[in-house]
């Protein structure tokens, strides 16, 4: 079982406050969605606004959705250190093109079982596929793009997935413990991405949510450990 520590990603973000809580709480990384339909798009300009208030080894990601090149490229000049994500249709040649470091999103059913009868959706080809990205993000299936808000079913997960994962989609304080417990000892190690689990609106974080999502994360690390802990209450 991997004993790595678990990184945060707190996304969404479109107000100085909400950077500085993220930051104060402990987050590794802050996302800022570069989608145009999405309640919590921020601009280009607006993201590196809000991305200035970052202290060194806390890590900027830009959110695109089937972007052109040219848009990315521009984006990321304005934001030199950031972590690219890729959440739409992109190719694994669409990725690479972009020349920087990134995630790419896997759209993981929401009801996926056995009994369907369907075809499963094949994570360890889809990390082999993209095996350039820093991580492979796990959000559910859901119609549109950037971002579900959903639970998938993390015990359809495959057992062993050779790459990085990051769990996201519709984790809160509540269930983001077992999340981890669940996801981390099926892959190198595992990251967590929160947006609509820690928020008072759309686009809009509460700072106590985002403490209550880190101390339960750390709590997850905690049991894995084989530490004893008490489950942080939300």
């Amino acid at each position: 079982m991997n004993m790595h520590r678990t990184r945060i990603k707190i996304c969404g973000l479109t107000r100085e406050q909400d950077v500085d809580a993220a930051v104060a709480a402990g987050a590794d990384a802050v996302g800022f969605v570069m989608y145009t339909p999405s309640p919590r798009f921020v601009s280009a300009e607006r993201a590196a606004e809000l991305a200035r208030r970052l202290p060194p080894f806390v890590t900027p990601v830009l959110l695109f959705v089937n972007e052109s090149l040219t848009t990315i490229a521009a984006a990321s000049a304005l934001l030199p250190t950031a972590l690219l994500q890729f959440h739409g249709d992109e190719t694994p040649e669409a990725c690479l093109a972009a020349g920087r470091p990134f995630m790419r999103a896997a759209r993981i059913p929401l009801d996926e079982s056995p009994a369907d009868g369907g075809a499963a959706f094949d994570l360890v080809k889809y990390a082999q596929d993209f095996k350039a990205a820093q991580a492979i993000l796990l959000d559910a299936h859901v119609d549109g793009f950037g971002g579900s808000g959903k639970t998938f079913n993390w015990s359809l997960l495959p057992p062993s997935v050779n790459a990085h994962l990051v769990l996201s989609g519709g984790l809160t304080p509540a269930n983001v413990t077992d999340g981890i417990l669940q996801v981390r000892p099926r892959c190198k190690t595992l990251a967590v991405d929160v947006s609509s689990g820690v928020e008072i609106s759309k686009g809009i974080k509460g700072a106590d949510r985002i403490h209550h999502f880190v101390a339960a994360v750390r709590a997850a690390d905690d049991l894995l450990a084989g530490h004893h802990v008490r489950l942080p209450t939300t």
